[in-house]
């Protein structure tokens, strides 16, 4: 048996005491499959007190990166530290010492994924990132491998699983926005300031790193319209409900066949309850894929947690072990530093079709007042539901649209609001709508 492969692990929090643990359940089989053993020679920690049971003892624990990165045993380096700095330096610092890198740091790749894609190259290494987007659901290889005869029209994700869980508790059980986020943060889904989930970023930013892949074009987090889950009424998932529809985060991102530009988004999104991806419930996800040969795809999975994101980490390190991530790092051209900047669609030219809430005084002739102006701008109406007001003066109306110009539609919603028959600004809500088979 030839030498190991000398891991430094920069980071032991969450995923990365899974990756140490499902390591060590699997090193006689990985062993065998690469012919030589994978060694975890460093691990990189904050805090050295902390008591860490999954460690083997002969490993060196300490809180001095560079000397982990440095070590000449060392030819694969795994950055699950998070967040932009000290991860940056840390990775190409590896990347210039000819090491490879395994990361699942979704906010590094989302800012400067080109930059360090081009350095890797550079000194002909290789960044894998498997675990960076959806946890353990293998959607960066399905979209680089298993897909690559496609052109892909279109990418829907659950990629958020704090606002996944949070939705759910919403809908499955009548609770508040509050409420459900503190049973999140209480199960250990959401953080103690959940801001990056509940306001959609972290899910803006794993589809920059996939639609990259999907659509052959450079995509940054600041291409993606995001609205979070942190401003959502729970009386929009009530009267979704009535009408045939889940509420979900949905991370869409579609490409115009005629002029090639994408419609990048995050936002509460309709789903029609005959949808699969209306029963994706609590912590997992789910991303849905539409090429032109294939179809339809969905893959599934937990898209969070210690060992489900580990098994991407550790896929990764073995890909990279085996020679396959470099085989295709070198020979593929999806990667954001070999494409062009991604040509966007302004969010007012996109076409949806919305769900509307507004609070009219109960008199008639309003809502023909409301369907007027939403004629003159183009706007045809699939569905209306009202309900008895709550209080004396106002009545929810709950209106349904067909396709529509989104800028013509917020044009129709400033109108309305305007009337003397409206009370509180309308709601409005994107309802999903994918291509046919």
């Amino acid at each position: 048996m030839t030498s190991d492969i000398g891991l430094a692990i920069l980071g032991c929090g969450v995923v990365g005491t899974g990756t140490i643990e499902l390591l060590a359940r699997r090193n006689q089989t990985i062993a065998a499959r690469l012919g030589r053993p994978i060694t975890v020679r460093h691990v990189v920690v904050r805090d050295l007190a902390k008591s860490r049971p999954v460690l083997d003892p002969s490993t060196r624990v300490h809180t001095d990166a560079l000397a982990a990165i440095n070590d000449p045993a060392v030819s694969v380096v795994v950055e699950l530290i998070g967040g932009l700095s000290p991860a940056r330096s840390l990775i190409e610092h590896a990347l210039r010492l000819g090491k490879s890198v395994v990361t699942a740091n979704k906010s590094l790749l989302a800012a400067h994924g080109p930059a360090l894609f081009q350095l890797a190259r550079q000194h002909n290494q290789v960044i894998a990132f498997e675990a960076s987007c959806a946890g353990g659901i293998p959607i960066i290889d399905a979209l680089t491998r298993g897909l690559c005869a496609n052109d892909i029209r279109q990418i829907v994700g659950i990629i958020n699983g704090t606002c996944n869980f949070i939705l759910s508790k919403m809908s499955l059980e009548n609770l508040s926005y509050a409420d459900a986020l503190k049973g999140a943060q209480q199960a250990g889904f959401a953080e103690a300031d959940p801001t990056l989930d509940v306001s959609g970023r972290d899910a803006a930013q794993k589809l920059a790193i996939l639609s990259s892949l999907a659509f052959s074009q450079q995509v940054s987090e600041g291409d993606v319209s995001c609205t979070g889950i942190d401003t959502l009424d729970a009386r929009e998932i009530t009267f979704a409900r009535e009408l045939g529809y889940t509420i979900k985060l949905l991370a869409t991102g579609t490409r115009d066949l005629a002029t090639s530009r994408l419609a990048l988004s995050v936002s509460p999104t309709l789903v029609r309850h005959t949808d699969m991806l209306a029963d994706v419930s609590g912590g997992f996800n789910a991303v849905s894929v539409w090429g032109d040969a294939v179809g339809h795809t969905l893959f599934y999975g937990k898209g969070a947690g210690s060992l489900p994101t580990a098994s991407s980490v550790v896929s990764d390190i073995i890909s990279v072990a085996t020679g396959q991530a470099k085989l295709l790092f070198d020979s593929a051209t999806v990667w954001p530093d070999l494409t062009a900047r991604a040509s966007i669609m302004p969010a007012d030219a996109v076409l949806q079709r919305s769900y509307l809430r507004l609070a009219a005084v109960d008199r008639p002739g309003v809502l023909a007042r409301v369907t007027d102006i939403l004629g003159q701008h183009g706007i045809s109406l699939g569905a209306v539901l009202q309900h008895e007001a709550a209080d004396e003066t106002h009545v929810p109306v709950i209106i349904t649209t067909h396709l529509a110009r989104r800028g013509n539609l917020l044009l129709a919603i400033e109108q309305i609001d305007a009337l003397d028959v409206i009370g509180a600004p309308t709601v409005h809500l994107p309802i999903l709508d994918s291509p046919g088979e």
